[in-house]
């Protein structure tokens, strides 16, 4: 017997694990300080009230013999499909629900989609970037290439003609950096990967979190892309479903590789391995697509911009560069006096006793960077932004 032993090449732990560990030793060192954290992108806000409601009904429906559901439609029930696809109505893109696949979670189908790639395929990676996309390559055993994000470009990096990628993974609005890429932008991707034969992952996980109108939500916005990419988003952050677990896939059929159309390929692998989401969740999803459950979302969403507003505002009071926090939820900043990422995040912590992020954990661009969520509730938004100008001050 032989393990994966690609498995070894990973880092001992996972980025947010470490940062566990730092916390609850401090803590249990110092019991008596109180400690703001504004690392994890986990939300605060309960689920919407329709949500609620139509949970409710869902776990009636379950407990009665006319309406009880076993083992639902293999991509999602159509309901919550039919949901989706006139949600991107709205974005004046069209979708088949054939199109469409819920998911527990964007995190999942990021990494299981891989199973539709063969091991040697090269991988193009944007720097900083969400630690899950290298990860999952590197079980994988891929080769993996990099994008390098920094100051110059906006952290948006573009494609370069002397670089052959299969799979390129594009995140917009981005974690960490909260950069978000506009249509010309995408456009030069689009046609990066169409002439390349390569297939764009798109994650859309931050979609509900854009301001202004002119920026693109989703890939196929773009043309094109719909016979180059793959789209995955999450009720996570849009509607507080980090606890609930529901997201979706995008995999338009007229993406076809060496001849065949992944979405084929996709309802193969999801119907071997994977039983899908509860009933009762997706019934719930389904409201978040009402127009009711549109609008109380949305006031959940602006809540966490109003946070961001106001990190935002401490930093640019203090002399402190940062990007993010106007259309998304995270606000990536240059640390202070030169410290390195974790450097800032001990001096945070130990000195303030504030948790963010060290943007060292996203990949090496992000060394020297560090990142803030504006998932936290108001009154600790406030004062840790509080503390921060304090310290930091001119």
């Amino acid at each position: 017997m032989k393990i994966n032993s690609n498995y070894l090449q990973l880092k001992d732990s996972y980025l947010f694990s470490k940062i566990s560990q730092k916390v609850n030793a401090y803590s249990k060192a110092n019991p008596d300080k109180k400690i703001i954290r504004m690392g994890i992108g986990d939300v605060t806000l309960p689920l919407a009230p329709v949500v609620i409601d139509a949970m409710h009904n869902a776990v009636t429906d379950m407990g009665n013999k006319a309406t009880f559901k076993g083992y639902g439609e293999e991509q999602g029930y159509a309901f919550l499909r039919n949901a989706i696809a006139a949600y991107y109505a709205r974005k004046n893109v069209t979708l088949s629900a054939e199109d469409i696949f819920v998911s527990d979670g964007a995190k999942s189908d990021l990494g299981n989609i891989l199973d539709l790639f063969d091991c040697d395929n090269t991988v193009l990676v944007p720097n900083p970037v969400y630690p899950v996309y290298v990860d999952t390559n590197i079980m994988a055993g891929r080769k993996i290439i990099y994008g390098e994000g920094n100051q110059a470009n906006g952290f948006l990096p573009m494609p370069d003609s002397k670089i052959k990628a299969d799979i390129i993974y594009i995140c917009s609005p981005n974690n960490p950096t909260g950069a978000v890429y506009n249509s010309e932008q995408l456009e030069q991707w689009v046609k990066y990967a169409n002439s390349n034969d390569a297939v764009i992952l798109f994650d859309a996980a931050y979609e509900a979190f854009v301001n202004d109108s002119y920026l693109p939500t989703s890939i196929y916005q773009i043309e094109g892309a719909k016979k180059c990419a793959i789209e995955f988003c999450s009720l996570s952050k849009t509607a507080g479903f980090t606890g609930t677990r529901c997201g979706y896939t995008v995999v338009p059929q007229e993406l076809v590789r060496e001849n065949v159309a992944l979405n084929k390929l996709w309802l193969r692998r999801q119907t071997t391995k994977f039983n899908g989401v509860s009933y009762i969740i997706q019934k719930g999803a389904e409201a978040v697509f009402s127009e009711k459950g549109i609008e109380q979302t949305r006031e959940a969403v602006a809540y966490y911009m109003q946070n961001a507003a106001i990190i935002g505002d401490a930093l640019a009071r203090a002399g402190i560069w940062f990007c993010g926090g106007v259309n998304s939820p995270y606000i990536w900043l240059k640390c202070p006096d030169n410290m390195g990422s974790w450097e800032f995040f001990d001096y945070l912590l130990e000195n303030i006793n504030i948790v963010g992020t060290p943007g060292a954990g996203f990949g090496t661009a992000g060394e020297g960077y560090f990142r803030f969520t504006a998932f936290g509730n108001r009154e600790n938004i406030s004062e840790a932004s509080e503390k921060l100008l304090k310290v930091f001050g001119k």
